[in-house]
């Protein structure tokens, strides 16, 4: 049942990403959960690959690289998927950074503390 949740909170993330950034383009809310879905997908099997490929960079940066691995799943996503558009690399990492922000305050506003799950 959280899961479900956390689905239906990210997919509003994302539509709200996309009213706070109008370069961003969501066509509609089942778009948005189909997006949740595979950035999901992404976030699992993809970016924990990406972490440990570019290990020694990040390090070097501190952590700081991190970013550029979320906006390029972010990026890679918004290339997969028909319905969701952003614009560029840059973008990218703005809009990755701002979708956690969005998608982490609210499932703590809305589910609050996963040990009380």
């Amino acid at each position: 049942m959280r899961l479900l949740a956390v689905w239906l909170i990210n997919a509003v993330s994302l539509l709200l990403l996309a009213w706070l950034m109008p370069s961003i383009r969501v066509d509609g809310f089942a778009t948005a959960l189909w997006i949740a879905f595979v950035l999901g997908l992404v976030n699992v099997f993809i970016r924990p690959l990406l972490l440990l490929l570019t290990l020694p960079v990040n390090l070097l940066t501190l952590g700081l690289f991190t970013f550029v691995i979320n906006g390029f799943c972010f990026w890679l996503v918004a290339d997969w998927l028909g319905g969701f558009a952003v614009p560029g690399f840059g973008s990218a990492i703005v809009a990755a950074i701002v979708y956690s922000v969005i998608s982490w305050l609210a499932s703590s506003l809305l589910l609050g503390d996963k040990a009380q799950a």
